[in-house]
C-alpha cells in the first residue's frame, strides 16, 4: 500500500478541533495491487459459489450448505487474511482486512456468516486468548475446519449487555466452570463448533468470557429464527444447562468480559461499515443496469432526471461514506503500528489502536448502515414494480440491509456513544473541547469576519468545514454547560449533537479524499468526484442546521436562543450551488459505465 510521510497523527476525535491535511489521509485509490488481488479473490469466490445460490441459501433448502461455503472460503484462505502466520493465516494488516470485508459485502447471508466468524467469533480468542488457547483454536478457525459464534445477547440484555443473567460457578474440585443461562440472536449457532460466551461468575458485577465447544454437555439449541432478512444465516437461541467448561477456557481474566465485548464491537462496527460500502456498490451497479435496460415512453428510464437524481444521490452518499471509512481505517492502522513500534504486543496493539478511534468506529457504523439503507430503498424505487418482486435483486438487498442499523449496537446507542466518548475524552484531558468551544462562544458576540474571498479550488469547502466544526462545538459545548449531568438523560439532544458530528466527520473526509485525488490525477480527471464532494457538503450544511436548531430550541430560550440560532445560521451558510447539474454529471458517468464507477 502506498504510504504518506508520517507526522503526528490526529488522535481519535481530534478532527473536531484540528485541521487535517489531505496529503496525510489515506484514500482507497491508494490500495496496492496485492491488496486489490486479495479483494478480487473474495469477489470471485462470491460470484462463483454464492451469487447463483442465493435462493437456496435463503430458504435453507440444502442442509449444511452454509457451513460448507464458509469452510470452502477457509480452504481458499479468505478466513485467515488477518490471522498471524504462526496460526495459519497470512498476517495482513488492518486496512487489508477492511478491504476484504468490503469485498464480502455483496454476499448477503453468506457475508453475515463469514464476517461473524472472522470478526466477533475469532478475534476475542486471537486478541485475548493465552498462547495455549490461540494454538488450539486459531489455526482451525483460520482454515475453516471449525466455525465460530459470539454469544452475548440475552432475552433481557440487549443494548445493556452487562445485565445478562447467564451464570458461571466453579465446580467443587476447581477444575470446571458450571454455566447456566440462555443466549439469543446468535449468528452461526446452527453449525458453529466454538462459541464465545459471556457470563457472570457467582455474584460478580461484570461479565467474564468463556470458550465453549459445541459438544460440551448441556449445550442445546432452539429452532432457526424466522427473520425479515438475512434468512440464510443461521440464527438460534443457545441454552446452557449445567454446561461444564474447563477452567482453562476462561478467556482473559475474570470480569474482563465486558471490556472484551466493547473492544471487539469497536472492530465490528467499522467492519460493518465496510460491508455496507461493498453492498452499496452492488446495489448502485444493479440499479444502473436496470435503468439502462428498462424502457418507458420509448426510451431507457436512465435518461429521465428523476432516475438520474436517485443514481447520483446514491453514489454521492456512498463515495462520502467510503472516504470516511478508509480515512478512519488508516488512522487505526497507523496507531497500531506506532503501538507495536513502542513495544506493545501485536494483539493488544490492535485492540488499543481501535479503542483509540472508538468515536470514528461508531460514526462509521451509523453512517455506513444508513447510507446502505438509503441506497437499497432508492434501488427498489428505480426498479419500480420489479423492485418489489422477489424475482429481482432489490427485494433481498432491501430486507438484508435492515439488520445493519441494529447489529453491533443499535444506531441510537452508537449515536449516544459518539457524544459520550467525546465528552469523556474531554473530561480525562485527552481532548481539549472546552477551549475551542469557549472560543466559538466568544465569536458569537464578535462581528463576523468579512475578509476577502480565497479563490483557490477547495477554499470555499475548507471554510465550510471549519464553520461546521464551530457549529458542532457551539451546540455540544452549550448543551454540556447548560444541562451538565442532565445531558445524559436528554437523549434527543445527544442524538442531535451526534448527527452534527457525523456530518462534520464525513463531510471533511470527502473533501480530503477529493483534494488528494485532484493532487494525484488532476482536476479534469476528477470532475464527477468534485461534483459529489460539493453536493454532499452542500446538503450536509442543511442537515447540520436542522439538527442544531432542534437541539438549541430544546434547551435555550430568549436572547441566548436567538444568538445561538444566528450563530448556527452563520456556521451553516454555503454559497449557492447548482446541485441539479452536478448530480446530472455524476449520473451520466454512472449510466455510461453501466455500474458504480468511482
Amino acid at each position: 500500500m502506498e504510504t504518506t510521510t508520517k507526522k503526528a497523527a490526529l488522535k481519535g476525535g481530534e478532527w473536531l478541533i484540528k485541521e487535517s491535511d489531505a496529503q496525510d489521509v489515506f484514500i482507497p485509490e491508494q490500495f496496492d495491487e496485492e491488496q486489490r488481488m486479495i479483494a478480487k479473490s473474495c469477489e470471485d469466490f462470491i460470484a462463483a459459489n454464492v451469487a447463483g445460490r442465493l435462493d437456496e441459501i435463503d430458504y435453507q433448502k440444502t442442509e449444511g450448505l452454509m457451513p460448507e461455503l464458509v469452510k470452502k472460503a477457509g480452504e481458499q484462505g479468505l478466513l485467515g487474511v488477518s490471522i498471524p502466520e504462526e496460526y495459519g493465516g497470512f498476517g495482513k494488516d488492518f486496512a487489508t482486512g477492511m478491504l476484504l470485508t468490503e469485498a464480502t459485502g455483496g454476499g448477503h447471508s453468506f457475508s453475515v456468516a463469514m464476517l461473524a466468524h472472522t470478526g466477533i467469533g475469532t478475534l476475542p480468542i486471537l486478541y485475548y486468548g493465552n498462547e495455549e488457547q490461540k494454538a488450539k483454536y486459531i489455526p482451525k478457525l483460520a482454515s475453516g475446519e471449525w466455525i465460530s459464534a459470539y454469544a452475548l445477547t440475552e432475552p433481557g440484555a440487549g443494548s445493556d449487555a452487562n445485565s445478562g443473567k447467564t451464570r458461571a460457578a466453579l465446580s467443587p474440585d476447581g477444575k470446571k466452570y458450571i454455566i447456566n443461562g440462555q443466549k439469543m440472536w446468535i449468528t452461526n449457532a446452527g453449525f458453529a463448533d466454538v462459541f464465545i460466551v459471556f457470563a457472570k461468575i457467582d455474584t460478580d458485577k461484570n461479565l467474564s468470557a468463556f470458550i465453549i465447544e459445541r459438544n460440551y454437555n448441556g449445550v442445546t439449541f432452539a429452532a432457526e429464527e424466522k427473520k425479515m432478512g438475512i434468512k440464510g444465516s443461521s440464527t438460534r437461541q443457545v441454552f446452557f444447562n449445567n454446561t461444564e467448561v474447563p477452567v482453562e477456557n476462561l478467556l482473559s481474566t475474570r470480569e474482563n468480559g465486558f471490556k472484551i465485548a466493547v473492544n471487539i464491537l469497536n472492530i465490528g462496527r467499522i467492519k460493518l461499515a465496510a460491508g455496507a460500502v461493498g453492498s452499496s456498490k452492488l446495489v448502485v451497479s444493479n440499479a444502473a443496469k436496470y435503468a439502462n435496460e428498462r424502457e418507458q415512453f420509448g426510451k431507457p428510464i436512465s435518461t429521465f432526471g428523476a432516475i438520474r437524481y436517485k443514481l447520483a444521490e446514491m453514489a454521492t452518499r456512498l463515495y462520502a461514506s467510503e472516504s470516511a471509512l478508509y480515512r478512519a481505517t488508516q488512522d487505526i492502522e497507523n496507531a497500531i503500528e506506532d503501538l507495536i513500534a513502542g513495544g506493545m504486543e501485536t494483539g493488544k496493539a490492535k485492540l488499543k489502536g481501535t479503542e483509540m478511534y472508538a468515536v470514528e468506529c461508531a460514526i462509521m457504523k451509523v453512517h455506513g448502515s444508513e447510507m446502505l439503507a438509503y441506497c437499497v430503498d432508492e434501488g427498489v424505487q428505480v426498479y419500480g414494480g420489479m423492485g418489489y418482486s422477489a424475482e429481482a435483486p432489490m427485494d433481498r438487498a432491501y430486507r438484508d440491509a435492515r439488520i445493519n442499523r441494529i447489529f453491533e449496537g443499535t444506531n441510537e446507542i452508537n449515536r449516544m456513544l459518539t457524544v459520550d466518548t467525546m465528552l469523556k475524552k474531554a473530561m480525562k484531558g485527552e481532548l481539549d473541547l472546552m477551549g475551542p468551544a469557549m472560543k466559538v462562544a466568544g465569536e458569537l458576540m464578535a462581528i463576523p469576519d468579512f475578509g476577502g474571498e480565497d479563490d483557490t479550488l477547495f477554499a470555499a469547502e475548507k471554510k465550510y468545514i471549519k464553520n461546521f466544526k464551530k457549529a458542532a462545538l457551539m451546540v455540544a459545548g452549550s448543551a454540556a454547560q447548560k444541562l451538565m449531568m442532565e445531558l445524559a438523560k436528554e437523549q434527543e439532544v445527544l442524538m442531535n449533537i451526534a448527527d452534527i458530528m457525523i456530518e462534520v466527520y464525513v463531510a471533511e473526509s470527502v473533501l480530503l479524499r477529493t483534494e488528494k485525488l485532484v493532487s494525484l490525477q488532476g482536476e479534469a480527471a476528477c470532475t464527477e468526484r468534485l461534483d459529489m464532494m460539493r453536493v454532499y457538503i452542500n446538503d450536509a450544511a442543511d442537515r447540520i442546521n436542522i439538527a442544531g436548531k432542534n437541539a438549541i430550541n430544546s434547551y435555550t430560550s430568549g436572547d441566548e436562543q436567538r444568538m445561538m440560532l444566528m450563530g448556527l445560521k452563520r456556521f451553516t451558510k454555503v454559497n449557492p450551488f447548482n446541485t441539479k447539474e452536478a448530480r446530472r454529471r455524476v449520473a451520466a458517468r454512472i449510466v455510461d459505465a453501466n455500474k458504480y464507477p468511482f
